[in-house]
C-alpha cells in the first residue's frame, strides 16, 4: 500500500491543520496514510489557542488499514480522527465523528465545529450526543468550545449560516423550525458557550429559536 509520505505536498497541507506542537504526532499519522486518489480541497483558516491552522475543506484519502491505524499513540489516532472528519465520504465522517467528539483537546474544536454546518442529519446527531457538557455551565466543554468560537467569530457567523442554507435546502419539511433540526440545536448550543465565555450575548446568525418554554426534542 503507497502512504501520503510521499506526496509532500499533501503532506504539508495536511501538517498545517494542527498546531506545530503536534508536528511529530502528524507526521507519524499521515505514514499510515494511503496516498489521496486527489490532493485535498481548500482550506479554511481558524485561531487555537492563540495559533493559526488551515483545515483542509475536504480530502479523498482511502482510511489506513485496522492495523497500522493501531499502531498509533492516541493523540496520533485522534489527528487521524480529525482529517478523515474532512473526508469525501459522509459515513466516513460520521465513523470518525464519534470518537472525535470524546476529546477535549482545543485542536479538535475547529474540526467538530466544521461539522455542525454541514448536511448529514446523521453527524450531526452524533455531535450533539457526544458534546452533551455543552448545555452544563462551565463545563469543560463549554469552555473549550466558547474560547474557540469566541477567538473566530467570523468563522462561526459562516458556520451557522451554512446550516440555515442547508436546513432550507434539504431538511427544512421533517423539520419546519429551525430550532427543532439538530443543526439548530447545535447552534443554540454552541452560542451559550461563546455567550458563557465571553459575557455578552453572542450574535445570532439563524431564525429565532423556539418559542419561549419550549425545548428541542430529539426530532
Amino acid at each position: 500500500m503507497r502512504h501520503s509520505q510521499g506526496s509532500s505536498l499533501d503532506s504539508d497541507l495536511l501538517t498545517a491543520a494542527f498546531p506545530p506542537r503536534l508536528a511529530e504526532d502528524v507526521r507519524s499519522a499521515l505514514a499510515v496514510m494511503p496516498v489521496g486518489a486527489l490532493p485535498p480541497a481548500d482550506s479554511f483558516s481558524v485561531e487555537v489557542r492563540g495559533e493559526t491552522v488551515a483545515i483542509p475543506t475536504r480530502m479523498h484519502h482511502a482510511e489506513p488499514d485496522a492495523d497500522a491505524e493501531g499502531s498509533l499513540t492516541g493523540t496520533q489516532r485522534l489527528v487521524l480522527d480529525c482529517l478523515y472528519s474532512r473526508h469525501g465520504d459522509g459515513r466516513v465522517r460520521e465513523r470518525r465523528a464519534r470518537t472525535m467528539v470524546a476529546s477535549d483537546e482545543p485542536w479538535v474544536a475547529p474540526f467538530v465545529v466544521q461539522l455542525a454546518g454541514e448536511y448529514v442529519v446523521e453527524i450531526l446527531e452524533v455531535i450533539r450526543e457526544g458534546l452533551s457538557g455543552l448545555d452544563v455551565p462551565e463545563s469543560p466543554e463549554r469552555r473549550t468550545y466558547g474560547e474557540f468560537i469566541a477567538r473566530n467569530p467570523a468563522f462561526y457567523a459562516r458556520t451557522e449560516r451554512r446550516a440555515v442554507s442547508y436546513w432550507s435546502c434539504f431538511h427544512r419539511r421533517k423539520y419546519p423550525v429551525f430550532g427543532t433540526y439538530p443543526g439548530g440545536v447545535l447552534a443554540e448550543a454552541f452560542r451559550a458557550a461563546a455567550s458563557e465565555h465571553a459575557g455578552v450575548r453572542w450574535p445570532r446568525h439563524t431564525p429565532p429559536g423556539l418559542p419561549h418554554g419550549r425545548v428541542a426534542g430529539p426530532g
